[in-house]
């Protein structure tokens, strides 16, 4: 597993379990860097924190391309995954867009339900879709 695939795992553990434990992901991201428990690899706090200062504009964009999906009724792994994926989509320029899908949907393929990688695949594959109209 390639560094850069770690980050985004950890940065998905951290993301699920402040959201999880009704906490900031910062301040979990935080905390964990002062009790010396991580992230190993600055790409993990690169993610968390580009999720977090973008967070409400990812989540509009994942209620208009999760067709007939809240946020509220997608398992808590896809959205956080979602979310890692459409930041990198849209704010992560040197992460290619076939790059960004391929790694989310590694991710649900392993963490989440059957249906996950699908749906997801689906999701991102609208917003690479209408990319250039999307950026702003």
């Amino acid at each position: 597993m390639s560094a850069r695939s770690k980050a985004r795992k950890r940065a998905l553990d951290l993301l699920y379990a402040s959201e999880m434990r009704s906490e900031s992901p910062t301040g979990a991201l935080d905390r964990a860097i002062v009790d010396g428990e991580g992230p190993t690899n600055d790409y993990t706090a690169e993610l968390v924190r580009g999720v977090v200062e973008h967070q409400w504009r990812i989540d509009k964009l994942l209620t208009t391309y999760a067709q007939g999906w809240s946020l509220d009724r997608m398992p808590a792994v896809d959205r956080n995954v979602l979310r890692l994926g459409v930041w990198e989509l849209l704010y992560a320029d040197d992460v290619p867009d076939a790059v960004a899908v391929s790694e989310a949907m590694h991710l649900v393929r392993d963490l989440s339900t059957d249906d996950s990688p699908s749906f997801v695949n689906g999701v991102l594959g609208g917003i690479v879709r209408d990319k250039a109209t999307l950026i702003a």
